[in-house]
C-alpha cells in the first residue's frame, strides 16, 4: 500500500505503508482475545492475533502463517472486519479479517500471557491495544449474529 505526502518543497513524496493483519477468530459467537506479554508499555492489553505481511505474502496468507505461530491452529480467513486502522505514528495500517478455526485444535497462548474467548457484551470488559479498539465496535454485529 502506498500513500503520499506533502515534503517540504510542496512536492509529493511516495513511501509504503506497512501491512499489519489481525484476526477476529469467531467460534460460538465469541471472538478471541488475546493479552500481549511484551512490550512492557502494552503487557496486559488485548489484540486480535496476527502480525506484518512479508513480502511475497498476500494478507490472508500472513495471518493463517501468523496464527499457526501465534496460536498453533489453523484458521480459514474470511470477510475483513471494519476499516482500515493507521497505526505506528502512521507508519503502518491495520486491517482485520474474520476468521474460523479449522480442525479440532484449540488456540494456545504461544506468544500472549492469556487467551478469552469474548460475547459483544464482554467486549468491553478487557483494555484494547488502540489500533485493535475501532475493530470492536464492527464486531457487535456479527457476534450477535452468530
Amino acid at each position: 500500500m502506498q500513500t503520499e505526502r506533502a515534503s517540504g518543497g510542496g512536492q509529493a513524496a511516495r513511501r509504503d505503508l506497512k501491512v499489519v493483519v489481525g484476526a477476529a477468530i469467531i467460534r460460538d459467537g465469541r471472538v478471541l482475545a488475546c493479552a500481549r506479554s511484551a512490550p512492557p508499555e502494552v503487557a496486559g492489553m488485548w489484540e486480535f492475533p496476527g502480525g506484518k505481511v512479508e513480502p511475497g505474502e498476500s494478507e490472508p496468507e500472513a495471518l493463517v502463517r501468523e496464527c499457526v505461530e501465534e496460536l498453533a491452529v489453523d484458521v480459514e480467513i474470511g470477510e475483513r472486519v471494519g476499516r482500515d486502522v493507521r497505526m505506528a505514528h502512521g507508519r503502518s495500517v491495520l486491517k482485520v479479517y474474520a476468521a474460523q478455526l479449522l480442525g479440532d485444535a484449540q488456540p494456545q497462548p504461544l506468544e500472549h500471557s492469556a487467551l478469552r474467548w469474548l460475547s459483544a457484551g464482554e467486549l468491553d470488559s478487557v483494555t484494547w491495544l488502540p489500533a485493535d479498539a475501532p475493530i470492536v465496535a464492527a464486531l457487535r454485529p456479527l457476534l450477535a449474529a452468530d
